[in-house]
């Protein structure tokens, strides 16, 4: 700030009053100041304003950059937040960063709350995050204690895309199951009451999977090992998906001529040309918003009752989904 103010020959009070965007000062004044402050590449010290300041305006995130629809979600998770005045302080896991140590950096930037998306494990369940600031969970894990949770209507989803097939003569319909992973038991939950629903009950074909491309490899390859495929497959998520058709494809399996396959997330993986996957979808954007205005309500009242609030899905039908095949 000394540089800029003896650039222009100013004071260095007059200088930062200039800055920090405050009265007192000439429109001639700002703009000299604002010009000498860009030749010399002055930056504010953010830091050194948080801790001068009794509120930061920081909401933490802990994600998975590993989940393509994670990376969605926090991308509307920036936007949802600058409109309301806030910004995002990310930390991610990996495999070899650990969840411990992903969240003792947010809570050095001094957060607020903290939204969660991921967990270390995996699992459905998230344990022993801290306990004195508000935690949102937004479409991954449950959490215990008080919480606010913003997630997807898993349920509706699956059977968005278990009635799509049926409309499309499939009866032979399984399910790529995540096991323990967060959402999975809603998600298998919808796709056992659709089947129930469409009169297939007899017809469930549940196999063991997860959120990644190897579990959709795993699972391609325990179909091209029975005698006879089912006729459609819908995946946990567009991850496994997308390693069960590269699979099948790769073994001579025409999708959706031979099998058809559904993800879920409708992430950018399934948006890709050469994929083109039906996909159901998580509205990233509206979820975003619900889930800061969820943490801004948290802030102003901590001791409130905890708040669900499920969101919308809707099916997004590409080149991965067909007429059943003839048995």
């Amino acid at each position: 700030m000394k540089d800029v103010a003896d650039r222009v020959g100013m004071s260095r009070q007059l200088v930062s009053l200039v800055l920090r965007d405050k009265q007192g000062a000439t429109e001639e004044t700002r703009q000299k100041v604002r010009a000498a402050a860009q030749e010399l590449g002055y930056r504010p010290n953010e830091s050194a304003r948080l801790l001068r300041s009794q509120r930061t305006h920081q909401l933490g995130v802990l994600f998975d950059m590993r989940q393509p629809f994670e990376v969605d979600l926090v991308d509307s998770l920036y936007r949802a937040a600058k409109t309301r005045g806030y910004r995002l302080a990310l930390a991610t896991m990996g495999a070899d960063r650990r969840e411990s140590v992903a969240l003792e950096e947010l809570l050095s930037q001094r957060i607020e709350a903290l939204l969660v998306l991921a967990s270390e494990s995996g699992e459905n369940f998230l344990r022993d995050l801290p306990g004195n600031i508000p935690i949102i969970q937004v479409g991954g894990p449950h959490v215990g204690g008080l919480t606010d949770d913003i997630r997807s209507e898993n349920q509706q989803g699956l059977d968005l895309a278990v009635t799509h097939l049926v409309e499309l003569g499939h009866t032979l319909i399984a399910y790529a199951d995540a096991g323990d992973g967060p959402n999975a038991p809603e998600r298998l939950s919808g796709y056992r009451q659709s089947m129930s629903r469409h009169g297939l009950i007899n017809n469930i074909d549940v196999i063991p999977a997860g959120y990644s491309e190897e579990k959709g490899y795993t699972v391609a390859r325990h179909l091209l090992s029975r005698e006879q495929l089912p006729t459609a497959i819908v995946c946990c998520n567009d991850r496994c998906a997308f390693g069960l058709v590269e699979t099948l494809v790769r073994a001579g399996v025409r999708i959706p001529e031979d099998i058809s396959v559904i993800g879920f997330d409708d992430s950018t993986i399934a948006r890709l040309p050469f994929v083109q996957l039906t996909s159901v979808r998580s509205d990233s954007d509206r979820m975003a918003h619900v889930a800061i205005e969820a943490t801004l309500n948290r802030l102003q009242h901590p001791h409130g009752e905890d708040w669900a609030h499920p969101v919308e899905t809707s099916l997004t039908i590409r080149q991965t989904t067909g007429v059943a095949r003839a048995s």
